[in-house]
């Protein structure tokens, strides 16, 4: 077992244990939940329900299962996991929001490789036993478009078109304000938070990271944002934008306003992976797949749209 510090943020303040600690530490809010009833989950030195409420500037204690414990992948359909394209040598999905790609230490929640595997289509056994196949990943909290392989030969070519970033992933996202250019790059290394190790920063020395952005549409308070990344570093997207003072709507965990995000209905980061484009490992041919905006986004839209 391992225990983690975690302090609350003020974009926390009020809201409950398990939805608020699902946050922080990307697991689902049944894992969180599971923690909770079982007394591993403290706040100020006093066990804590799942249904209790977070006050800003207090200290949660959290033990998590010992993270060299094996994770297994656990064939179990997924709502909402929707295959765009499937062949001998790839499978191309739809993430929808709380699933994760791949299994980890504490996290109990669905996953796209469990969900992969109720369907009954095989996938590649490269990689490590609990993510085969997986040639990258979106955060539990993004949805969008991904590729999985099914192949050896796929996981390999795979693998290294993402090394070698010659694969083309467009992300939309909505930020609150309006960037300033429209169209622009980010170009600032990122690494862990230096006091919150349960997010990322900007920070000097860390790993290059590089984002384009052009804005699509202007709203009130927000923008409608076409992202093309270079990097692919953890919650690269996220980090970037609250760096120049333009969060995620709804990204609480870096700066979003909550007022905001309770008017658009938000409970996680307006950020969706809508594009994902590279050269099919068979036989060298450009594909392109598109994923549509899930409910929770397209209504946020509407919102916006409504009052602009």
């Amino acid at each position: 077992m391992s225990t983690r510090m975690l302090p609350v943020p003020d974009g926390l303040d009020g809201m409950r244990v398990d939805a608020g600690l699902a946050k922080l530490l990307g697991l689902s809010r049944t894992a969180v939940a599971e923690l909770a009833e079982t007394g591993e989950v403290l706040l100020d030195g006093r066990q804590v329900g799942k249904s209790e409420r977070l006050a800003a500037g207090g200290l949660l204690e959290v033990t998590l299962p010992d993270p060299d414990r094996p994770a297994e992948i656990i064939a179990e359909p997924v709502p909402g996991l929707r295959v765009v394209h499937d062949d001998d040598d790839i499978v191309v999905v739809s993430k929808p929001v709380g699933v994760a790609v791949h299994p980890s230490p504490g996290w109990t929640g669905p996953t796209v490789v469990g969900g992969l595997a109720a369907a009954g289509l095989r996938i590649s056994t490269s990689g490590a036993a609990e993510r085969q196949g997986v040639v990258h990943r979106l955060d539990a909290g993004t949805t969008g478009v991904m590729v999985v392989a099914k192949s050896e030969h796929a996981y390999t070519v795979l693998k290294r078109a993402f090394k070698e970033r010659t694969v083309d992933k467009g992300y939309h996202a909505v930020v609150q304000g309006h960037p300033d250019p429209m169209r622009g790059t980010i170009d600032a290394p990122i690494d862990r938070h230096p006091r919150h190790d349960y997010k990322f920063a900007v920070v000097a020395g860390g790993r290059p990271s590089i984002t384009h952005y052009e804005v699509l549409e202007a709203f009130r308070a927000a923008s409608l944002v076409d992202v093309k990344l270079e990097t692919g570093r953890t919650h690269q997207i996220r980090v970037h934008f609250s760096a120049l003072r333009h969060p995620c709507a709804g990204d609480l965990t870096y700066g979003a306003d909550p007022v905001l995000a309770r008017k658009l209905g938000l409970t996680r980061q307006w950020l969706h992976a809508r594009t994902l484009g590279f050269a099919h490992p068979a036989d060298g041919r450009w594909v392109e797949f598109e994923a549509e905006y899930p409910d929770d986004l397209a209504h946020a839209l509407d919102v916006l749209r409504a009052e602009s």
